[in-house]
C-alpha cells in the first residue's frame, strides 16, 4: 500500500513542530526510534491524527515500528470510515 501523502505530511509537520525533525527525514522507511519517536509520542500523534482525520484509533494496535508501519495503520481506519 503506498501511503497518502497528506498522511505523510501531517506526521512530518508534527515530527518538526515538536520534536524539530528534519522533514527531509520522515519517510515510509524511517524508524519511529531513530526520529525519537517513544510510547508517549506515539499516543500524541495517534490522537493528532484522530483529530485531524475525524477518526478513532483503536488503542490495542500492533506498535508500529516504521513510519510506513504507522501511516498503514491510519490508512486502514481512514478506509474503514470512508466506507461506512
Amino acid at each position: 500500500m503506498k501511503p497518502d501523502n497528506n498522511n505523510l505530511a501531517v506526521l512530518s509537520e508534527f515530527l518538526h513542530k515538536t520534536q524539530k525533525i528534519d522533514p527531509s527525514l520522515v519517510k515510509p522507511e524511517a524508524l519511529l526510534e531513530d526520529l525519537k519517536v517513544d510510547s508517549l509520542l506515539l499516543l500524541e500523534l495517534l490522537f493528532e491524527f484522530e483529530d485531524r482525520l475525524g477518526v478513532s484509533i483503536p488503542q490495542d494496535i500492533p506498535r508500529p515500528k516504521t513510519v510506513g508501519d504507522l501511516l498503514e495503520i491510519v490508512e486502514k481506519l481512514t478506509a474503514g470510515k470512508k466506507g461506512a
